[in-house]
């Protein structure tokens, strides 16, 4: 698990590919004190396994799933990327729950200053808007923000100077990819509940009965 905080910027070196085996290469600093081989790094908000380590770089392997679902298969040699240690048991939770399992990704619209702050408009599917909700958390390309604003097409995010200068996200351009991963409890009640657009007949109506169903 993280918390979208970032820790580090690393630097892209390159991606290893062989027959259906795809694994990149980061150079980093800070998120490799203690860690070991097997241990997780969120990537641009990607998790991944640790499953090479250098004295200034580790790699790891990436699965097709992930690269459509994801940013990383657009990097190029010298991209920066957030990077972030799993969050430590006895750590401080600075964020909100990230687990690393991006939902989809979203396309930079604008940017628009505002006194100290900068807003970013993203734009992104139905699929993965309908999760997003004004005030509520999302992670983009693994920094924890909070929405500003959203509507069925796309959402904001005002950022203050220090997430600009220790993330990507004011490094990118205009019609940049990033990764999106939404607020976990929304995907967890819309499953509770039983919503499902494709088929109706699934949908459940809250009661005290369905509490009791379901352990509250």
């Amino acid at each position: 698990m993280f918390t979208g905080i970032i820790e580090e910027l690393g630097t892209y070196i390159n991606a290893e590919t062989s027959g259906d085996k795809w694994r990149i290469k980061i150079q980093a600093n800070k998120v490799l004190s203690n860690t070991k081989l097997g241990d997780s790094i969120s990537t641009n908000g990607v998790c991944l396994t640790v499953s090479r380590l250098g004295g200034d770089y580790f790699e790891a392997d990436v699965m097709e799933e992930t690269l459509r679902r994801s940013n990383l298969g657009k990097l190029k040699k010298g991209s920066r990327v957030n990077l972030e240690r799993a969050m430590a048991v006895d750590g401080r939770f600075g964020g909100h729950i990230v687990s690393g399992h991006i939902d989809g990704r979203g396309k930079i619209e604008a940017y628009k200053k505002e006194r100290n702050a900068v807003w970013i408009s993203i734009n992104a599917d139905s699929e993965v808007l309908k999760y997003i909700v004004e005030k509520g958390s999302i992670a983009i390309d693994g920094v924890s923000l909070t929405v500003a604003y959203v509507d069925e097409e796309k959402f904001k995010v005002s950022i203050i100077p220090h997430t600009g200068e220790e993330t990507t996200l004011l490094k990118k351009q205009i019609g940049d990819v990033v990764n999106l991963e939404c607020d976990v409890i929304g995907k967890y009640v819309e499953k509770l509940l039983g919503f499902n657009n494709k088929n109706q007949k699934n949908k459940k109506s809250l009661s005290m009965d369905f509490f009791i169903e379901n352990g509250f």
